[in-house]
């Protein structure tokens, strides 16, 4: 891992036709962006300049064709592919995908070598993505494949962290996937992330119902006395400071998620339809449980507003702070595990604030 005062934020592209680019260059547009951290953008400085020339964009790039040319206080561009690409802002493109994909996978694969410290994601079109080479419903999906861990979709804005134990799961499937394995894998996974990633010595989890009311004791379903209530009991009993299950619906309306470090949600929209209600965009996607930081910002291509500069880079530029932030805590994180008394020094400076 490189000193936390040099960091490479590796960026794919996403979907062209999307806001991605928009986004990316708004972001970086401010100079002072640059005075912690090294962008490195996965595309071709031809397309992006056609981009910026568009948006009237103030950022300077800089394009290299090997990632050791990379220049600190530069917004460099890896020349992924040379050749060019129609661009129709708005334009769901199967075309314009396979280049989403290239800047991932070519991203990834530079994550995996140690040539970027983190990775930061622009949104993809999930459907035209998809190739004989690509058959993964997402940047999660893929990730876990390629990285050491356990994926998790964690979200995340200030203290609000909402975790996912199903993502991408059809809501007549979910209750299929809810075994006690998953769930101890999940809360486990959580746990470690809100550890090391967040500096939370002995994290509070809460996990929510499946059914309305929690299943109002199996009247409303079964899944929460026979799987979910059992699995948490024993992890509690292990030492593991996990509650519930609570019924999702009024659980964030009462603001009781402000009691807990992490929530779990069962399955998408139960964790993102609040989350995204209560962070304002600026909230993050963050690939939780992997040997390598990952991020992205909470909104999809938003192909109803690309092209007209218009979008709104903050849960962009948010996703970024955050991947650097991750990245100091690892650092810290494996320093105070080498030297146990640092703890005990951590905790005695919080008692005496």
């Amino acid at each position: 891992m490189k000193r936390a005062e040099n960091i490479i934020v590796g960026i794919s592209i996403g979907d062209l036709n999307g806001i991605g680019s928009e986004v990316v260059l708004k972001t970086f547009e401010d100079s002072r962006m640059l005075e912690f951290c090294t962008p490195v953008i996965f595309a071709n400085v031809k397309i992006l300049s056609f981009v910026k020339k568009t948006f009237e964009s103030t950022s300077t790039l800089h394009g290299i064709d090997h990632l050791n040319q990379i220049i600190p206080g530069k917004i460099n561009v890896l020349n992924v592919w040379k050749e060019g690409i129609d661009l129709n802002f708005g334009v769901n493109d199967e075309n314009v995908g396979k280049y989403a994909i290239k800047s991932f996978t070519a991203a990834t694969q530079a994550l995996k070598e140690g040539l970027i410290d983190v990775l930061v994601t622009a949104p993809i079109n999930k459907y035209n993505i998809q190739s004989e080479e690509f058959k993964f419903p997402g940047h999660t999906d893929y990730l876990n494949q390629e990285l050491e861990g356990n994926a998790l979709m964690l979200m995340v804005q200030d203290n609000l962290r909402v975790g996912l134990l199903t993502d991408h799961v059809p809501v007549n499937e979910v209750a299929k996937h809810l075994t006690p394995a998953l769930i101890k894998q999940k809360i486990e996974t959580i746990k470690q992330s809100l550890t090391q990633d967040f500096g939370i010595n002995k994290p509070k989890i809460a996990v929510l119902g499946l059914n309305p009311h929690s299943g109002d004791n199996g009247v409303i379903g079964k899944e929460e006395i026979e799987i979910i209530m059992p699995t948490i009991k024993d992890l509690f009993q292990k030492g593991t400071m996990v509650f519930g299950p609570f019924p999702a619906d009024g659980f964030f309306g009462s603001n009781q998620y402000e009691k807990y470090d992490a929530v779990i949600a069962t399955y998408h929209d139960q964790g993102l339809i609040p989350f995204k209600t209560l962070s304002f965009g600026k909230g993050v996607n963050y690939t939780a449980g992997l040997n390598k930081i990952r991020t992205s910002p909470d909104h999809g291509t938003a192909y109803d507003i690309a092209g007209k500069g218009i979008a709104d880079y903050n849960s962009f530029k948010e996703a970024v702070y955050l991947a650097i932030d991750i990245f100091h805590s690892r650092i810290q994180h494996q320093e105070i595990s080498k030297n146990p008394m640092k703890i005990k020094e951590k905790q005695l400076e919080k008692n005496n604030r």
